[in-house]
């Protein structure tokens, strides 16, 4: 067995994915087995005992959003009932930030591969703030949640309609080259993805105040390409799975009690370790004290080689997540040590246009002691307060022991 050309089998699929922005619709019509009763979440499998105060806040307030409940306290107790399923989002081809929760009738990107034609989802990004995916359930979250599922969904459903999608492999590169690093910094990508939607909003037959809401919505969210890159991102790591002998990462997620791995050679296996608290700057009034361990779908970024991986092209993140440019350069450096190849599409500038570190290796992380760095967001520990600040994680090395442990079993190697 030829560990290393199974390596580059599946980091050439990844590179060659070309995910395109297809349309909006609701979960429950286009995920694949979605189910009334079934909520999605982030990370690997988890059982509602076991999840964090953010998750259980973002499943109560998908279950009053769906209708499920008519107040907080019912709603938990439908969620313990075991009424309710749960299950990653990465069980159906899907990704979620922070708690990642998907409902059935909550409007979901469509993504179409158009390399491999796998289809992969995410849901809308709700902005900054007190918002679902760190936990908040108030009045004012629902409403919001409403209105992107009433209009900012079907607006940007319909003006994708009959186009030929936004290629979101090349607006990620391009991006890349304006300062993003494509996780917590999607500044640039979010005006690109505004860029492309404006003149197809401007041709539908909308109210003019529902065309200037959306408008002002999807330009005032600097955050509002995350979820499409993410759903992109997934497309990229799912198209590199699989593959016979390969010791390549294509899962990191967190559901801020446990982290998980995927690796293509192992099938749907997870590799789980308790999930760490980020290290970085929070919002004035908040501290260490205050944060939840590490959640979210978000590192499949890092998983397809941007995020934290790209931060040498997008110095300005440490104004968010802390550290100096001098930091955002060696985090690069240093995920090329634990990588297979450089992306032949996602290149930096600052390093003379040198691809992104891609393909996280299993053999390199263990044998190097060196695991990958993941830019995130903190959220609170309790359900309904929503994000504390913004940092830098990096996974525990005992579920890559484990992995490797695995792939060893699996394929026999040294007996």
């Amino acid at each position: 067995m030829d560990i290393d050309q199974a390596n580059a089998t599946a980091v050439e699929h990844m590179m060659e994915s070309r995910p395109i922005l297809r349309g909006v619709a609701a979960a429950r019509e286009v995920i694949p087995g979605m189910q009334e009763d079934l909520l999605l979440h982030a990370g690997p499998p988890i059982e509602w005992e076991r999840m964090s105060g953010p998750l259980r806040g973002a499943v109560i307030g998908a279950l009053l959003f769906e209708g499920r409940a008519r107040d907080e306290q019912a709603a938990a107790a439908l969620a313990q009932s075991g009424r309710i399923r749960f299950e990653p989002c990465h069980h159906h081809d899907a990704v979620g930030p922070m708690a990642g929760v998907i409902s059935p009738s909550m409007a979901v990107y469509v993504l179409e591969d158009s390399t491999h034609g796998r289809k992969t989802f995410s849901n809308l990004n709700e902005g900054y703030g007190k918002v679902l995916r760190y936990g908040a359930f108030s009045a004012e979250v629902l409403q919001r949640l409403r209105w992107m599922n009433e209009t900012l969904g079907p607006a940007i459903g319909r003006a994708l309609e009959g186009d030929e999608g936004l290629d979101l492999r090349a607006t990620m590169a391009e991006a890349l080259h304006m300062g993003d690093e494509g996780h917590n910094r999607n500044k640039a990508g979010s005006l690109l993805f505004l860029r492309f939607l404006a003149p197809r909003l401007a041709r539908l037959n909308l109210p003019e105040a529902e065309r200037a809401e959306v408008l002002r919505f999807l330009g005032d969210n600097a955050l509002s390409i995350l979820n499409p890159v993410m759903a992109a991102c997934k497309a990229m790591t799912l198209a590199g799975h699989g593959i016979a002998g390969s010791t390549v990462v294509t899962v990191m997620a967190r559901n801020g009690t446990d982290f998980g791995i995927r690796v293509s050679g192992l099938g749907d296996a997870w590799f789980t370790a308790p999930a760490d608290v980020p290290v970085g700057l929070y919002f004035p009034g908040f501290s260490e004290a205050d944060a939840n361990p590490d959640i979210g779908d978000s590192a499949i970024t890092e998983t397809a080689g941007i995020g934290g991986f790209a931060m040498a092209t997008a110095p300005a993140i440490v104004t968010f997540v802390g550290g100096t440019p001098r930091d955002a350069m060696n985090a690069t450096l240093e995920m090329y040590e634990i990588t297979v190849a450089e992306h032949k599409i996602f290149t930096m500038p600052s390093l003379d246009f040198r691809g992104t570190p891609t393909g996280i290796d299993l053999r390199k992380v263990v044998e190097l002691g060196i695991t990958p760095r993941i830019n995130t967001g903190i959220a609170h520990r309790q359900a309904g307060v929503g994000q504390v600040g913004a940092g830098l994680v990096r996974p525990p090395m005992a579920m890559f022991e484990e992995a490797l442990v695995a792939f060893a079993e699996k394929y026999e190697l040294g007996n």
